[in-house]
């Protein structure tokens, strides 16, 4: 797609959301696997659901409900997109990073990523929240980078630096607030890879071995996107599953426990994430 396709796309996308509420978003939020419910949170929501925006990818994953919610939370105005759509799924990058891009047209210039993840560190437990300190972004370094093709620079630089990709500021707002609600927040970084098959221990060996703590199928094109557009980041992984790279006879993974899991960590999520926007 040309730059020019691209861009025509977004705006059309992003005047149709215009069109459907009377807030104007500062704060983007994407939900994970599990965590739809966090958008109950938002008062006196306007609520689009995907199908009414032109171009806009539909989830077809359990636990991703396909639509956003914008309104107001802790005195911010924001744009949560409920469920998102995956590389897995069968769409391409551009399909994918759509929303974002819509995001950075509607004046959205914070980010705050959520996703469900796999835990590869041996010291995190399913429950855990982990901040995203770094990505491992595989199948961008395999070729599938979603800036692949014409820039277009009135967005963003040819080549953009993706050291502090993740806020320093934010994520130690996000601490301040767990320590005055008297949780852990563990730090970490996120190996994305393409699903939706579940990791081999042979691949979770590898992972661990260059680095990874937690893995997932979901959030880097996005934050690669939004890096490129110069917005401020925030990401945080649900840890739902142990990712165990020596694991018991008999151990089964499925995205069951996922859901399960994600449940149980929405309360601290929300408080964490409403603390963080109360600070702001």
């Amino acid at each position: 797609m040309t730059t020019a396709e691209t861009a025509k796309q977004v705006e059309i996308a992003a005047q149709a959301i215009r069109q459907q509420t009377i807030y104007r978003p500062t704060v983007g939020l994407v939900l994970g696997s599990g965590l739809s419910e966090l958008a109950n949170s938002i008062q006196d929501p306007d609520i689009i659901p995907y199908e009414n925006i032109p171009g806009w990818p539909q989830s077809t994953v359990v636990g991703h409900s396909g639509r956003l919610v914008i309104g107001t939370l802790e005195g911010k105005t924001v744009l949560v997109q409920q469920g998102r759509a995956h590389y897995y799924e069968g769409y391409d990058m551009d399909q994918i990073t759509l929303p974002v891009r819509v995001m950075h047209a509607l004046g959205i210039q914070m980010l705050i990523v959520t996703n469900a993840a796999g835990g590869i560190n041996a010291d995190f437990t399913p429950g855990d929240l982990m901040l995203i300190t770094d990505h491992i972004n595989f199948l961008g370094l395999a070729g599938q980078n979603p800036l692949r093709g014409p820039n277009d620079e009135t967005i963003g630089s040819r080549f953009p630096d993706m050291i502090g990709t993740y806020s320093l500021a934010l994520r130690k707002l996000a601490q301040e607030t767990a320590v005055a609600n008297h949780f852990t927040l563990q730090e970490g970084t996120y190996a994305y890879v393409a699903g939706p098959s579940f990791e081999t221990p042979a691949e979770l060996r590898f992972l661990r071995t260059v680095g990874a703590d937690a893995v997932g199928m979901s959030t880097v094109p996005t934050v690669v996107v939004a890096r490129h557009a110069g917005m401020q980041i925030l990401g945080i992984s649900s840890i739902t599953n142990k990712a165990d790279p020596d694991p018991k006879p008999g151990t089964v993974v499925s995205h069951i426990e996922v859901l399960e899991t994600g449940q149980q960590i929405i309360p601290r999520l929300t408080t964490l994430l409403r603390g963080i926007l109360q600070q702001l």
